[in-house]
């Protein structure tokens, strides 16, 4: 891959993209100047990542978008992905988890890890499976915005990423919560009701918790491995 595009003002057939571009304009030009490559987009099926779907899903004929079944996952996420995939017939959503179940975490590691040993979880169930998963990938779309936290806030539109060694491409990282909310209303995109319940991140069940007084158009981590002081998984190099 040329580094040279991850220059301010990437230039492409489509015009030009930067930090301040739009997720239509950062998207339109990711496809075009890469098509022939190897893209695909992952989701936990956050409402950010549900807008993501829906606008990839306007704009590729065909499109992959990866997820990671870690085995305690929502009931309703597991819904919600049924259902994205019944509203956008285009994008396959292929599930690269761990094939490790719990019983057989619970003999090799002792049984709730995620209690006692939280970082480990998370790479058993989500960073070692999305290794496995980016292998070959050439630019990696993702739904992250700046204004998630406090280790985000300095997310470029497009960067390298050294942990996986791929472009990465962030088009919603201007957004905040209220612009993605605004989205899913006006194109009616399907999305997670725990959002309606005080989840504001969504993830696994034993480390995802309410936040009181929490909105559809709040976002934080406080309800994620709450009293812990972990707010990161590691999927994206925070928190490792």
């Amino acid at each position: 891959m040329n580094l040279s595009v991850l220059t301010n003002g990437h230039n492409g057939a489509n015009g030009k993209v930067s930090e301040s571009s739009t997720p239509a304009e950062i998207l339109d030009w990711t496809l075009h100047r890469f098509a022939g490559q190897n893209i695909v987009a992952t989701s936990a099926f956050g409402m950010e990542g549900c807008a993501l779907v829906d606008m990839l899903a306007k704009r590729a004929e065909r499109f992959t978008v990866i997820y990671l079944d870690t085995h305690f996952l929502f009931p309703e996420t597991l819904e919600l992905r049924d259902r994205l995939a019944a509203c956008y017939p285009n994008v396959a959503f292929v599930n690269r988890g761990t094939t490790l179940t719990p019983e057989r975490q619970a003999e090799i590691y002792g049984d709730r890890l995620w209690e006692r040993d939280p970082d480990q979880c998370c790479k058993l169930r989500k960073v070692d499976p999305m290794a496995d998963a980016l292998k070959g990938v050439d630019v990696w779309v993702t739904a992250l915005r700046r204004g998630q936290s406090e280790t985000r806030k300095n997310l470029r539109v497009v960067d390298w990423d050294w942990q996986y060694e791929l472009l990465k491409v962030s088009p919603l990282a201007s957004w905040t919560r209220k612009d993605v909310w605004a989205y899913i209303q006006a194109h009616d995109v399907p999305y997670n009701p725990l959002h309606e319940r005080g989840y504001p991140s969504i993830g696994c069940t034993h480390c995802t918790k309410p936040v009181e007084g929490a909105t559809v158009t709040d976002y934080s981590r406080s309800g994620r491995w709450t009293g812990t002081g972990k707010t990161e998984c590691g999927l994206h190099g925070y928190g490792i």
